[in-house]
């Protein structure tokens, strides 16, 4: 588990069992609502937790298709390769899966990461490479 996911989980953790204490003091009743608030609050979580990365690719799929038509303006007789983080995979959690890298072929050793809000707001936010400044080809 990612460190933030931790947290998140002894945060919803604390606030359960925080009800679930509390529920203790009232009558039956009450104390019955109480216990289906925290199950409530867990299985919402818990969906959460499942659904998540499915709603992260499906954003980030969405993204790059935003930045494909932004790039064929912009670049019409360049060729490039797109890719995304892999937040699903152990070692890339820690990356923000919203920055779309492009590579241009006329530029192979320059990575540039792009930020796709909507489809008139897309910005090129940094790029990766040895070169200097002057020398890149593609900078916005």
């Amino acid at each position: 588990m990612h460190p933030t996911e931790i947290i998140e989980s002894m945060i919803v953790g604390l606030i359960i069992v925080s009800i679930l204490f509390i529920s203790f003091f009232f009558k039956s009743r009450w104390r019955k609502i109480g216990w289906l608030l925290a199950l409530a609050i867990l299985i919402a979580y818990c969906i959460f937790f499942v659904v998540r990365p499915f709603w992260i690719d499906a954003q980030i799929d969405k993204k790059v298709q935003l930045l494909r038509p932004y790039l064929e303006e912009h670049y019409s007789d360049e060729e490039w390769t797109i890719s995304t983080v892999p937040h699903r995979k152990d070692g890339y959690k820690h990356l923000n899966p919203n920055y779309i890298s492009v590579v241009f072929e006329n530029e192979p050793g320059v990575t540039y990461e792009y930020w796709v809000e909507s489809k008139d707001n897309i910005y090129q936010i940094s790029f990766l490479t040895n070169k200097r400044l002057e020398e890149l080809e593609h900078v916005e």
